[in-house]
């Protein structure tokens, strides 16, 4: 049923292994406590920051995200954020290596538009074929075309990261039918990545067959972002939990009482 399925049900990234099915974003938080408060409350175990906002060590003088999550807690993701080429993601990519002593599992995303962050799917493609072969593990934001993403687990990605909707839109699943394609053709954990809004979206690209979801504006600009991230954790387990259990086909016009029809009392 599920290419990635274990024993533990544990969602596997370039052979490493993850017991949420949860990523999250840690950029748009009043601070950097609320940004663990969050964190905490979704039991996330993997969380992706912008090389290019966020202070890792590179200014020694202010308060640094490493200080509020720890290595030894979490895994980090180093993203490309705010890159508009192949040559500025690749260049971030090598200094995030540099800033955590060699970590080289990223997520790759190279922009086109300032005003949609709509994918430059020609400049990501340059850019995970550079990325590869210089030995980082890539996990790559991208659009929802089936072709692009077949092309990218072929460079050698570790993971397809199609939009739902927009980055920060929370217009949730916009093409299902897409997803569903590029699940199927996958051989690699594909990971709804942008246009969650709330937790039945993330209970829908469950449902799916997607391997995960990754947010950050529906939670950080949730009103009440540590409760949010809760009923997203909730979202994700119900959703792959329907999902491992198959649902029932749709019948149109073709009613089927739940309890038996046979012996009623007359």
């Amino acid at each position: 049923m599920d290419k990635n399925l274990n024993k533990n049900d544990d969602l596997i990234i370039a052979g490493r292994s993850f017991q949420s099915r949860l990523l999250i974003g840690t950029g748009k938080y009043n601070n950097f406590e609320e940004t663990r408060a969050a964190i905490d409350s979704s039991e996330s175990n993997i969380v992706t920051m912008a090389i290019r906002r966020i202070n890792l060590g590179q200014s020694p003088d202010e308060p640094s995200l490493l200080e509020f999550l720890p290595p030894k807690e979490f895994t980090y993701l180093p993203n490309t954020a705010g890159c508009f080429s192949s040559d500025e993601a690749v260049r971030t990519l090598r200094l995030a290596r540099e800033l955590l002593d060699g970590h080289n599992l990223v997520k790759l995303e190279v922009l086109g538009d300032p005003d949609t962050l709509f994918p430059n799917v020609v400049e990501t493609i340059n850019a995970a074929k550079i990325l590869v072969k210089d030995g980082f593990d890539v996990m790559v934001y991208t659009s929802d075309d089936p072709i692009i993403a077949k092309q990218l687990e072929d460079i050698g990605c570790c993971a397809i990261m199609p939009l739902a909707s927009l980055i920060g839109s929370g217009m949730g699943i916009l093409n299902p039918w897409n997803l569903e394609i590029i699940i199927d053709k996958s051989n690699v954990p594909v990971i709804v990545d942008a246009g969650v809004g709330t937790a039945s979206d993330a209970s829908i690209a469950m449902e799916l067959g997607c391997d995960g979801v990754l947010m950050n504006t529906a939670i950080a600009l949730a009103d009440n972002p540590i409760l949010m991230a809760s009923a997203m954790k909730k979202a994700i387990e119900s959703g792959r939990e329907a999902f491992l259990a198959g649902r029932m086909n749709k019948k149109l016009y073709s009613a089927s009482p739940s309890s038996p029809v046979e012996g009623l009392i007359k």
